[in-house]
């Protein structure tokens, strides 16, 4: 899961996509809701892949389209909106496991399918309220990076490793990347401890807890950012307290930022990644499935993750994201 807070938000605006004719046999655009958590980011990223998909699809789509700014209210008012609206199809990356569901049940016993993406309700609610779940596998996603820390340390010849955790649990998906981390790294270096676990998501806040973990625990040797913001803030910290050399970091989500660091790879020595504008994609095939009854064997659609793990694959990263959208 990818968190950045913004000031900003999104006005519930139409977007306007262009018209084909195979598909769906309605004389007015078909209605299409999408909810981002956030305007920018990795919800800038699936915006862009929503849009794009609606493009590609060659149906008549009209998408409706706003921010919940990770506020579980503001998320129930924009859903009860998209219902009034007439949609045929919300998609929507909870802010809540549990606090958002009395909105999504209230689309769904309208009538209305509704795509998670990136994070969802809790497993229950989940199989009585939505059709399909655009996800990468959380536990693949920090297993892939544990063992990525893990290659690191032994190549360091570091047995027993003291490693940080800035974590975004309060979400579910959270606990499932620490769960996959600590299990690959201890698989190769068991004599791995983790000496601290606070929440860090958001990136000043970040950058706070960091530093202050660092003057707490002077002999760590890395940090392991859950999310995008807590991966670029253990690397500024790591920076301003003159740590760079003796404390690296492995973290999630990639950004320009987070590709520039890794490009640099003095202290961001690996990222795993779910491409937003891949993700949007796979959620917006879903909704026009879902609208035409085609709904998955499984709710849960898998979504390829990436790692990233040298200075070539960060510049590489680099050239095809010029927009900076992820």
């Amino acid at each position: 899961m990818k968190l950045i807070k913004v000031a900003a938000m999104l006005t519930m605006s139409a977007v306007a996509v262009a018209q084909a004719s195979s598909g769906f046999a309605q004389d007015k655009a078909l209605k299409i809701g999408a909810i981002y958590m956030d305007a920018q980011g990795f919800y800038a990223g699936v915006r862009k892949g929503i849009e794009t998909g609606a493009k590609d699809a060659g149906d008549k789509l009209d998408l409706i389209e706003t921010n919940a700014q990770g506020d579980v209210s503001k998320e129930s008012s924009f859903i009860d909106s998209l219902i009034s609206a007439g949609v045929k199809a919300i998609i929507v990356s909870p802010v809540s496991a549990d606090g958002s569901y009395r909105a999504i049940r209230r689309a769904h016993d309208a009538g209305i399918p509704v795509i998670c993406y990136n994070t969802c309700l809790n497993d229950a609610d989940m199989k009585s309220y939505v059709s399909a779940y655009a996800v990468g596998d959380p536990y693949e996603f920090g297993h892939k990076l544990g063992d990525a820390a893990g290659d690191y340390f032994l190549a360091e010849k570091k047995t027993a490793p003291k490693i940080a955790i800035l974590n975004c649990e309060f979400v579910e998906v959270c606990v499932t990347r620490r769960k996959g981390f600590e299990d690959a790294l201890k698989a190769k270096v068991p004599g791995a401890t983790i000496v601290a676990n606070q929440e860090g998501a958001i990136l000043d806040k970040a950058v706070s807890v960091a530093s202050t973990i660092l003057s707490a625990n002077p002999d760590i040797d890395a940090f392991f950012g859950e999310a995008g913001g807590a991966t670029l803030g253990a690397a500024r910290a790591v920076k301003s307290q003159g740590k760079t050399g003796k404390v690296v970091v492995f973290g999630g989500d990639m950004t320009t930022e987070i590709a520039q660091e890794l490009s640099d790879f003095s202290i961001v020595k690996a990222v795993v990644d779910i491409s937003g504008q891949g993700l949007g994609k796979l959620a917006l095939a879903q909704a026009v499935k879902a609208i035409d009854g085609q709904a998955p064997s499984d709710i849960k659609v898998p979504y390829n993750i990436d790692l990233y793990k040298s200075s070539d694959d960060a510049k590489a990263w680099l050239k095809a994201h010029a927009d900076g959208l992820p």
